[in-house]
């Protein structure tokens, strides 16, 4: 069986470039649940910025490696250290990715963390809160 990515996706009748715009600060939408803080700007490529969250449970650092305006948004996390899990270090080389896509009147949004596979020990919570992320991110793009 091939390795899986988790994966979400969503439309919204939002234009493609005001979901880009919306997404391309993760300020916007990778806060809400558990006192996130996310320090730096991520608008151009090799910008990085840092995420904390759970009060020192959570932190990684991600860079921006690939920007398609109005299409792609993709960071790769250049380290972390998630003191929940065996190897702390687990999200370091993985990817975090939105792709829009138009479809009919709808902008189609597919978010992918390459890497976060269900053989690791993060998948079960990290997608469940990704889902939760996400889950707010297309209520607030309705």
């Amino acid at each position: 069986m091939k390795n899986q990515d988790f994966e979400y996706s969503f439309a919204t009748s939002k234009k493609a470039s005001e979901v880009f715009a919306h997404l391309i600060n993760p300020k916007n939408w990778w806060v809400g649940l558990f006192g996130e803080t996310i320090e730096g700007i991520s608008e151009d490529l090799n910008e990085e910025f840092a995420f904390r969250a759970g009060d020192g449970v959570h932190y990684s650092n991600q860079k921006l490696i690939k920007l398609v305006a109005d299409k792609k948004i993709v960071w790769l996390v250049t380290e972390s250290n998630l003191s929940f899990l065996k190897n702390k270090n687990e999200w370091a080389g993985t990817k975090i990715c939105f792709d829009m896509a138009q479809v009919g009147d709808k902008t189609k949004i597919t978010f992918t963390h390459i890497g976060l596979l269900p053989e690791i020990e993060c998948y079960g919570g990290c997608s469940s809160a990704w889902t939760q992320y996400l889950q707010n991110l297309q209520e607030y793009l309705k």
